[in-house]
């Protein structure tokens, strides 16, 4: 009765002017409010432990209920109401921070016609991992047990690994879920067999003894192989922000910055999956602009579609220049673009050297390109030859003085790349006056050329994008398509966007998240679609290296064995990256036999579009791919598709005939049963037809568009499979 009274008293106190409105819900949760606040003492602790679903925190020493309002356009944004605190006021909304001390008094008026409780937006990871529907997954799926990532080694490619932190450990934080790691950054140690650098820990003794990687040559004692390896299988550590495939295993590698380092990081790990018998995922959380032609035919693209045939899955963060316009693409017609090349703060990154524009054409279509130093009156200053394609191939490095100060350029040209035929010039540029404005001017009589002005540090790396801006005659600006580099383009990697993960308010509805505006767009420049499905990456919490040097804000820590473990929330396809690889690590898990090219598209076949992704079109989205990643879709398809090395296996039957244009014959070689089942897929993994075998032992296709198609014949105590072709 008091409880219904609460809640009758607060409507009638709420509603007692119609001049401001508010929705059920919100009536429904500040009566809830109220009756748990009365006599009580609003402090740090009873927030937490009775308030933490509301978003209530300290606003000017004061708790708070944050709140929004739709307000009158005159309203005053420090004069609306003395009691509470406004905090913006953008047109007629404003946020409104509301003391909870005051939740008993009206919200009623003259200048507010709605308020509502602020909906709670919490992407950490244990929404991510709502986000991807991993959770309903480890419940299990139709009456199957849950899937966890049991028997998957997951490989992590990356830096700053602590091996104690208790994420890597399984669920009662018994034992160590490490597999073994490889430090490329270590002198002394155990090499591994056949590469003779580094040191590997194939023990939870000698993991414990070296405690971290010391990939300090560029990073210092990084974070980020850790934050990235917690979200795709941590344990959670006792904490909510548990990883997607929290039982699988790990692989890691801490890799020296170049391409045959990443690639000898990949033997070795499919060397000790193959070893072990399990199937094996791995992670790729940075890349580049500059280590390939970025059309997949670069040798390590190569190398990841040869090691995907043998069954590895490859999948890779999209990248983040999402907001950059550092990309040109220019259709020639015997005229020349000019556009000037964004700078990175040479005070912004101790290992600033300056930017690097690479440009590739089509094959037997050559162009040139050229380097114009103005000065803030837009006077030229310096300039370098044009170099061209088809005359100047090789390497160029000069310098243009101007007074006192020095410009320094190098050009790369080939006439026709060997890898692809097509020709290229790279150009990079220091500057350090930031009075000169550097302009790229290019031409040529015909074809289409992409630029991309890309940030080039003095460790040879860099993979951020810098605005190009239209200069002077024949002036292009640049946009942020075509964002896909190494080796996120590389066809058979799963190349995985990023969007904030869904959140809900205080009565659990739910709202998708939105396309997060850092994610890289494709296609790639080439025409291949890409990325291929998205991913939350946005203020996502994992594990942070307990030996870190670098910054970060904690969001929570934990005492595990006397030491002092962090977690920190992260932005990026860094983060989206490992929450793809632990969703199909669980598919793996589900189904070991699928093939790297059934797991890729299973995992885009069942990827979902809600109002934020809008309708996506068969081929696919350069800002989402396929769509959302959705794990219990995809787990439950990759229990139900058939693999391609399971097709034939089965001696007992054959189909008669095959090809078909409107029966097939269940023919049994050796024995026979009863109350036989089949089902039909095509080639995307969808059924088809399925049903009861009838007494003549014949199922009907006759309906089937022409095509290749496969059949799953389920007995009693095994089950076939095989191809058949559906002619017309």
């Amino acid at each position: 009765m008091k409880q219904f009274y609460l809640f009758f008293l607060v409507v009638m106190v709420l509603q007692g002017n119609a001049q401001t409105a508010m929705s059920s819900s919100t009536i429904h949760d500040i009566s809830t409010l109220v009756a748990k606040c009365e006599g009580k003492e609003i402090n740090a602790s009873f927030v937490k432990n009775q308030l933490s679903q509301y978003p209530v925190y300290l606003v000017n020493g004061e708790y708070c209920l944050s709140m929004i309002a739709k307000v009158s356009a005159d309203a005053k944004h420090d004069l609306i109401d003395a009691r509470f605190f406004v905090s913006t006021k953008i047109g007629n909304i404003a946020t409104i921070k509301f003391p909870l001390k005051y939740l008993s008094t009206s919200f009623s008026h003259p200048q507010i016609s709605y308020i509502e409780i602020a909906p709670r937006i919490q992407a950490f990871n244990n929404r991510m991992v709502a986000d991807v529907r991993a959770d309903s997954v480890w419940q299990g799926l139709n009456g199957a047990a849950g899937f966890s990532g049991k028997n998957v080694l997951i490989g992590i490619i990356d830096w700053g690994f602590d091996y104690e932190h208790p994420m890597f450990m399984d669920t009662t934080l018994s034992y160590l879920r490490i597999r073994a790691a490889w430090d490329q950054f270590k002198i002394i140690g155990n090499h591994p067999l056949g590469v003779n650098y580094g040191a590997e820990y194939l023990t939870p003794s000698s993991l414990a003894a070296a405690k971290s990687d010391t990939a300090g040559t560029y990073y210092d004692y990084a974070t980020h192989g850790s934050h990235v390896a917690g979200i795709a299988a941590g344990s959670g550590a006792g904490t909510k922000y548990r990883g997607v495939a929290f039982d699988a295993n790990y692989l890691f590698t801490s890799i020296q910055l170049d391409a045959g380092a990443v690639i000898d990081a990949y033997h070795w790990m499919k060397d000790i999956a193959a070893a072990d018998g399990k199937r094996l995922v791995i992670n790729m959380s940075w890349g580049l602009y500059y280590i390939g032609p970025m059309d997949g035919t670069s040798l390590f693209s190569q190398v990841i579609d040869n090691l995907s045939t043998q069954d590895i899955v490859f999948v890779s963060s999209a990248g983040n220049n999402g907001q950059s316009n550092f990309h040109i693409q220019k259709t020639f017609n015997n005229d020349s673009l000019r556009s000037r090349i964004g700078f990175y703060p040479y005070s912004a990154h101790p290992a600033m050297w300056g930017e690097c524009v690479s440009m590739w054409g089509e094959p037997a279509n050559p162009f040139s390109a050229k380097l114009e130093v103005y000065n803030a009156s837009n006077i030229l200053l310096a300039q370098t030859d044009f170099f061209n394609t088809n005359a100047d191939a090789g390497y160029f490095d000069s310098i243009l003085v101007i007074n006192s100060d020095t410009v320094f350029y190098n050009y790369t040209v080939d006439s026709a790349n060997p890898l692809n035929l097509r020709p290229f010039i790279q150009l990079r540029v220091k500057n350090t006056n930031t009075a000169y404005k550097i302009v790229l001017n290019s031409f040529a009589a015909t074809g289409t050329v992409h630029y991309w002005n890309v940030v080039e540090l003095s460790n040879g790396v860099g993979n951020w994008g810098l605005e190009f801006t239209s200069f002077g005659n024949n002036g292009v600006a640049g946009d942020s398509e075509y964002g896909i580099g190494e080796p996120a383009c590389t066809e058979s990697t799963i190349t995985v966007a990023a969007h904030n993960s869904e959140s809900s308010n205080a009565v659990g509805t739910l709202f998708p998240g939105i396309h997060a505006g850092f994610s890289s767009i494709g296609p790639t420049y080439d025409g291949r679609m890409k990325p291929d499905i998205s991913a939350p990456g946005s203020s996502v919490i994992s594990s942070i290296n307990s030996y870190t040097t670098a910054s970060f804000t904690s969001n929570l820590s934990i005492v595990f064995n006397g030491r002092t473990y962090h977690f920190s929330a992260f932005s990026g396809t860094s983060m989206s990256s490992p929450a793809l690889v632990g969703v199909a690590a669980l598919v793996l898990e589900a189904n070991p036999q699928l093939s790297a090219q059934q797991v890729k598209n299973i995992l885009k076949t069942t990827a979902r579009q809600d109002s934020r992704t809008g309708i996506i079109q068969a081929t696919g989205s350069p800002t989402w791919g396929m769509g959302k990643v959705t794990a219990t879709d995809a787990v439950s398809l990759a229990l139900n598709t058939v693999s391609i090395k399971q097709i034939g296996t089965n001696n007992h039957w054959e189909l008669f005939p095959n090809p078909t244009n409107e029966y097939l014959t269940l023919i049994a070689k050796d024995y026979w049963e009863n109350n036989l089942k089949y089902i039909v897929y095509n080639l995307q993994n969808q059924v088809v037809m399925n049903g009861n075998l009838d007494n003549n032992h014949q199922i009907e296709v006759s309906n089937l568009s022409s095509g290749i198609y496969f059949i799953k014949i389920i007995s009693n105590r095994e089950s076939w499979f095989a191809k058949f072709i559906k002619t017309k």
